[in-house]
């Protein structure tokens, strides 16, 4: 079925290039290739592709925004190079397996790979109606599935610490203005995230994709900020890698956005199982290496826990260990701080001022897969995230 398929696609052809991948000094595997491409005319309008190589074996690639080609590198040694010709498709593609976003207007959006569900946008709009309706809709957030779609792996609204919800970006202490505060961590008084409405969704056989217009309100629900969060979901060998970037510009300036480690930045939450039931199961694995059961560190009592390159929490959900990997970048804002817990609450945050016309960018990867990680895979993602291959 699925070489039929590509038979299919192939014969949709309608103009090729090349182009060519350089390992650089690094092994690679199962590396997320992105590179600017133009169209040709006659292809114009293409969503995905069909790359071979030299021995005539193909990869599946995607467009992004029209002008991106993004593929999945299987492996290429350090020193060595790929050159693929890329036969653009204009038609979706036919294949089995691919992503697909199925919308339940006003409430979430879930991301599929085929038939496993992977990702899920929380979104309902603010509800006052009662206090805990309002605590279950004050911010947006997306829910992370494990790599076999069985279950959540992320906690949403209620057990300890409400406020923690999957996969989110917040700050607890903002101030905006003539010296107005508030808090888009906790969502307290006034203060909410809302979804606006989808700027892009993007499905196809190698990524799912969606960017989001977020406000953020804070005094008398007033929109002090506008966000622009894009994630994107690869579903790799072993495990999802997600990517997260956010683009946050200033409607009433300037802005200052500050907290502390434990209610600001750009954080991942485990499922409330963990603190229930397996907390003194977790450990963190560092680039220093593994800590020991239920241990962590953070910033300040720990000074030098800023500007990790990654950072790793090993968890227990049901009778399944799993490994989230947190990247960061060097030219996100730093000092970052960073923060662990053993319920299964990590991330870093930042401090940061943006007048009038500043645009706050951040990017970030997550990493989940089963089973437990060695040091060395982990910084093996982050060097993919950092120095990808170079492509010509």
């Amino acid at each position: 079925m699925h070489s039929l398929a590509i038979l299919f696609l192939l014969v949709q052809q309608s103009a090729t290039i090349e182009v060519t991948v350089d390992a650089g000094s690094h092994d690679r595997r199962n590396t997320v290739i992105s590179v600017p491409v133009t169209i040709p005319a006659s292809s114009a309008g293409a969503v995905t592709a069909i790359l071979e190589d030299s021995t005539g074996k193909t990869l599946q690639g995607q467009i992004a925004s029209g002008k991106e080609l993004r593929f999945i590198l299987p492996e290429l040694k350090a020193g060595q190079s790929a050159t693929y010709k890329v036969t653009f498709i204009r038609e979706p593609s036919k294949l089995d397996e691919t992503f697909v976003w199925k919308d339940t207007a006003g409430d979430f959006a879930e991301l599929s790979f085929g038939k496993r569900p992977v990702l899920r946008y929380m979104y309902k709009a603010l509800d006052e109606s009662t206090k805990e309706a309002r605590t279950e809709t004050y911010k947006i957030f997306h829910h992370l599935y494990d790599p076999k779609g069985d279950r959540l792996v992320t906690k949403g609204a209620g057990s300890q610490f409400t406020h923690h919800r999957g996969i989110f970006y917040g700050f607890n202490k903002v101030t905006y203005g003539d010296n107005k505060k508030c808090d888009v961590w906790h969502c307290s008084g006034d203060a909410f995230q809302s979804h606006e409405k989808f700027l892009l969704t993007e499905a196809g056989p190698v990524f799912g994709r969606h960017r989001l217009l977020v406000a953020w309100h804070g005094v008398k629900k007033e929109v002090f900020a506008n966000e622009e969060r894009d994630l994107t979901v690869y579903s790799l060998p072993n495990g999802t890698l997600v990517e997260f970037s956010s683009d946050l510009t200033p409607v009433i300036a300037p802005i200052q956005l500050d907290g502390d480690p434990q209610h600001a930045g750009f954080h991942f939450r485990a499922a409330a199982e963990v603190v229930e039931k397996t907390a003194k199961q977790t450990y963190y694995l560092r680039p220093s290496g593994p800590d020991k059961f239920g241990a962590t560190r953070n910033w300040p009592g720990n000074k030098d826990h800023v500007n990790l390159p990654w950072n790793a929490m090993s968890m227990v959900i049901g009778d399944q260990r799993y490994t989230v990997a947190y990247l960061d970048r060097p030219d996100n804002p730093k000092e970052s701080r960073f923060s662990e817990r053993d319920y299964g609450r990590f991330g870093s945050y930042f401090e940061k001022k943006l007048e009038k016309d500043d645009k706050l960018s951040v990017r970030y990867r997550i990493w989940l897969q089963a089973g437990e990680m060695k040091g060395e895979e982990v910084a093996r993602l982050s060097v993919d995230f950092l120095e990808p291959p170079k492509v010509t």
